[in-house]
């Protein structure tokens, strides 16, 4: 099926997935995914359970990577570079293109410690230095005011809320260029989800967000662009085969006021999903 990729290049094109193909072993669980990722800018892919959105989010980073028989067809150009080359260290990748998980993960460490993680793993060593990073991240994911007095305190006695901003704020810590999201607020209170929303329209001004939400008012509030992606069938020889595939692809507004394709309006509208 052709999708509808009608949103305007005039924005800055940080990345770019090209008919990329999604496989688990010879399964091939997304299907011909052709999306840009404009800097500066928040990208939701929005879609039914088991379409595919999480996967695809995953191949951004090479997350993809640690699962055993997991790969990747097309090209996924970050600055002018495929991301699967054989020269890319899929390690650098994932400093340069954060990802924050559905469920808050904090490390059993303190605070401080959990944001100053990454920055060790780098090589930072002065106190100073490390210092300086865990006030910025921390002031960067709004949760300096509430923590800058007890820093030592243990990462998982935070509030789950709290525990998703220190999750955002050790993703900041090692100065990255895009952050990856996968339903950060679908485990918090509407209270805790509306500071991780406010926390994403302030961050979108020095990173680049991709989000995955089955909330569509969230896509609607928070995003600048949406990616729509849908279930595919078939049968055979008595077996249902599924996989996911990219429907729709436009500015958020008009993918939720004037969709494309009929199924992306069904969609919004609660028709299915």
């Amino acid at each position: 099926m052709a999708i509808s990729v009608r949103e305007s290049t005039a924005a800055s094109l940080l990345m770019e997935l090209r008919d990329c193909s999604f496989y688990y072993g010879s399964f091939r669980a997304v299907a011909n995914v052709t999306v840009p990722i404009h800097q500066n800018r928040i990208t939701a892919f929005i879609g039914p359970s088991g379409c595919g959105k999480s996967t695809v989010l995953r191949g951004i980073n090479r997350m993809l990577d640690l699962v055993p028989g997991a790969r990747v067809e097309g090209e996924i150009i970050y600055r002018d570079q495929n991301l699967y080359d054989a020269e890319v260290d899929p390690v650098e990748v994932r400093r340069r293109i954060g990802m924050v998980f559905q469920k808050p993960n904090p490390f059993p460490k303190s605070i401080y410690d959990n944001v100053a993680f990454g920055p060790r793993l780098l090589g930072v060593k002065k106190k100073v230095v490390l210092d300086e990073i865990v006030e910025n991240s921390l002031r960067g994911a709004s949760l300096w005011d509430e923590v800058s007095g007890d820093l030592n305190k243990s990462g998982l006695a935070l509030s789950g809320g709290q525990q998703q901003r220190l999750c955002i704020a050790r993703a900041i810590a090692v100065e990255p260029d895009v952050i990856l999201m996968d339903e950060p607020c679908s485990a918090l209170d509407p209270i805790a989800t509306q500071r991780i929303e406010d926390l994403m329209r302030d961050l979108r001004a020095n990173y680049t967000i991709v989000i995955v939400t089955h909330n569509m008012q969230q896509a609607q509030r928070i995003s600048d662009s949406t990616a729509f992606f849908n279930i595919r069938k078939t049968m055979d020889n008595g077996y249902e085969t599924r996989w996911g595939e990219l429907v729709e692809y436009d500015a958020t507004k008009k993918v939720f006021e004037s969709p494309a394709c009929q199924e992306t309006a069904d969609y919004i509208a609660g028709r299915f999903g």
